[in-house]
């Protein structure tokens, strides 16, 4: 092999590198939004923590209940970080008004799609969950999301940290 086809090659492998941007598993930081599922309705919100990994707050009513949900969940790009799919768990406690006070473990499955205009996240999810101290041990729910986005995720690699630079960020 030539010098001229070596240094070619290492060029164009340099460039690829560099041009190279991490798989994010989502666009945003912070979104917060509506959710309505399994007879009830209520607020989420998701707040990246790890790359990849968010914690998720959802307050929860229906015609005989109020809950509060935590979940962790890991995120997985599909084709590119505008479409992911994620897993995740967590518990959970309320009050039902003819049960009194229950809590639980939940598991969770789901897809989301940031909406290629705006600020708008969709999501569809499966939610299974193990009571205690309720008249229903367990649920299967589904729901869906819609979500604003209020801090977005940063743009790295290489070149938007020399655009950083320039424009002094």
């Amino acid at each position: 092999m030539n010098s001229s086809r070596l240094i070619y090659g290492l060029a164009s492998g340099w460039l690829l590198v560099a041009l190279a941007q991490p798989a994010a598993a989502q666009k945003y930081r912070t979104a917060a939004g509506l959710r309505s599922g399994g007879g009830s309705y209520g607020l989420t919100v998701q707040q990246l923590v790890l790359p990849k990994t968010t914690l998720e707050g959802l307050g929860m009513l229906s015609e005989r209940e109020r809950s509060a949900t935590v979940l962790a969940e890991r995120h997985f790009g599909i084709l590119g970080p505008s479409l992911n799919y994620y897993l995740g768990g967590g518990g959970h406690f309320g009050t039902h008004k003819d049960d009194g006070h229950f809590w639980g473990f939940d598991g969770l499955i789901g897809a989301e799609y940031k909406l290629p205009f705006g600020r708008i996240v969709l999501s569809f999810d499966f939610k299974p969950t193990v009571e205690f101290n309720s008249a229903d041990w367990n649920r299967f729910t589904t729901a869906f999301s819609v979500r604003y986005i209020i801090l977005k995720q940063k743009k790295s690699g290489i070149f938007q940290d020399l655009i950083d630079k320039v424009k002094g960020n």
